[in-house]
């Protein structure tokens, strides 16, 4: 059996611990319709994750589960057909947090995969892969992925992420959309459909990513590998800014809270992530001395965008120095991180297109505003930090396309110094099948200079890191309105190692 045969396997030796005195089976149906996930190495440990939901599309949101807390069995292996098991436990399941699961482990060996697995009242979940980060230079293997807009096609690209064998996967958003059915498929038509309703209520966000979490292509590319995720604007709603509704609409901050509350309970995060009403995702994660991740919010303390958001012309508020995309926390924690840092390669890890761009054909110019071209005064700070840091790589999500551009300082002269590359990923799903108006990408190449390519149909990066060099492969998919396409490579990037400053 090779291993993504084993890891797709639902049926398990029942080894674990029972969970309390109860050890018949009292859940009508299996729990596990969520899968598995892991997410937020460190060199000795990861954070295990599962929901239990019998019934993922209870319209309640909370699964078809009873109102009682459920111990739930975990367990952690050095291999996959669990003969050697390293650490073992239990954990509670609560109804107040839809009977997720988290589990922090610590004091594992460093740089190695282990195998994980959860049992609850006589059911035994899928197995997932894992693994803690190195301490002595290794090299790294890891996917960038975003935007997955489940009415606009099925999750073929999850799949084939997940059979590249990545050390780990870096989400930058829209995991999931909070339109209700048909609210946002004018580019890709209709595939599949939401559950009723736009999302408002913390049981509305709850069956959202219950519906997202049951797709088995999903499931497959979580228990692959460990995940670093962070959400962009649709976990909560399109183009939100800090405190502020894109759509004005009232009770905002409660929404803003039920948003926050449900992705923290169906996302593999640490418990200090989520701290009141704030949820906390700009964080670091070390590969050992080869690579550090240094992963952005850009949205939770953010100035509202300008000139009424969207696509625009002339609009000089969006030049101001004093606005912010960051917030002044957070610019300091990434000035201080990037500073400090003695990592091989720094890699940015964030939402939004950092480059400037053009969507203007001709003379003029357009830009969104969402993104940080709204912000341009502190993107100017951002880009002498990364001229300052040690070899820099922007990841990037949000654009619906794939993107390799040079960073530079002054956009408008092609011969000012470059300071990083950034590497966009298309998305998974959003848009749908995608498609290669090539006349359309040579006009937008023209207009840019400092982007090197673009494809506009679905797929992923994979990197491929080492103390010498960092590729970038542009993986893309001719279609996602029905199942089976394979990936391939229609692009790479290399980037050399610049001498320790």
């Amino acid at each position: 059996m090779d291993r993504r045969t084993f890891l797709a396997a639902t049926t398990l030796p029942v080894l674990l611990p029972p969970t309390g005195a109860r050890t018949a089976r009292t859940l009508a149906r299996d729990p596990f319709t969520l899968g598995v996930a892991s997410g937020d190495p460190s060199h000795d440990g990861f954070v295990l994750w599962t929901r239990l939901a019998p019934d993922p599309l209870a319209p309640d949101g909370r699964g078809a589960m009873p109102s009682r807390t459920v111990e739930v069995g975990w367990q952690v292996a050095a291999d996959e057909r669990f003969s050697r098991v390293v650490r073992s436990g239990t954990a509670a399941a609560d109804p107040r947090h839809a009977h997720a699961v988290h589990v922090e482990l610590e004091g594992l060996e460093p740089g190695r995969e282990y195998f994980y697995r959860f049992r609850a009242e006589g059911r035994i979940s899928p197995a997932g892969r894992t693994r803690t980060t190195p301490t002595a230079l290794q090299p790294l293997a890891f996917a960038v992925a975003a935007c997955a807009h489940y009415e606009h096609g099925y999750y073929t690209a999850y799949r084939r992420l997940a059979e590249q064998d990545p050390d780990l996967v870096v989400h930058l958003g829209d995991y999931l959309y909070e339109y209700g059915p048909s609210g946002y498929t004018a580019l890709a038509g209709r595939v599949r459909t939401h559950t009723p309703g736009k999302c408002a209520t913390l049981a509305d966000y709850r069956l959202r990513h219950a519906q997202y979490k049951s797709d088995p292509d999903l499931q497959r590319a979580h228990a692959a590998a460990p995940w670093l995720v962070a959400f962009d604007d649709h976990e909560l709603e399109n183009n939100w800014a800090g405190p502020v509704s894109s759509t004005g609409a009232l009770g905002f901050a409660r929404r803003r809270a039920d948003a926050f509350r449900a992705y923290y309970e169906n996302m593999p995060l640490r418990r200090a992530s989520l701290q009141g009403t704030v949820l906390r995702i700009n964080r670091r994660v070390s590969w050992g001395p080869l690579a550090r991740f240094h992963l952005l919010d850009t949205r939770q303390f953010r100035d509202d965008q300008a000139c009424l958001d969207g696509v625009r012309a002339g609009c000089d508020d969006r030049l101001a120095e004093g606005r912010t995309l960051l917030g002044a926390g957070q610019w300091r924690w990434l000035a201080e991180g990037m500073r400090g840092s003695t990592a091989q390669w720094n890699l940015l890890g964030q939402q939004i297109l950092l480059m400037q761009r053009d969507y203007r054909r001709g003379p003029g110019r357009e830009v969104n505003l969402d993104s940080w071209d709204g912000y341009a005064a502190e993107r100017a700070h951002l880009l002498e930090l990364l001229a300052g840091t040690r070899n820099p790589v922007v990841l990037t999500g949000d654009a619906h396309m794939h993107h390799a551009a040079e960073l530079r300082r002054d956009f408008d002269d092609p011969g000012s110094p470059v300071v990083a590359p950034e590497l966009v990923t298309s998305s998974i799903a959003s848009d749908g099948d995608g498609y290669r108006d090539r006349a359309w990408i040579e006009e937008s190449l023209a207009e840019n200079p400092h982007i090197s390519y673009i494809d506009q149909r679905r797929g992923y990066i994979v990197c491929r890191v080492t103390a010498e060099e960092l590729t970038a492969e542009f993986r893309t998919l001719d279609y996602i309105s029905r199942r089976g396409a394979p990936a391939r490579t229609s692009h790479r990037v290399s980037v050399p190692a610049s001498p320790a400053r």
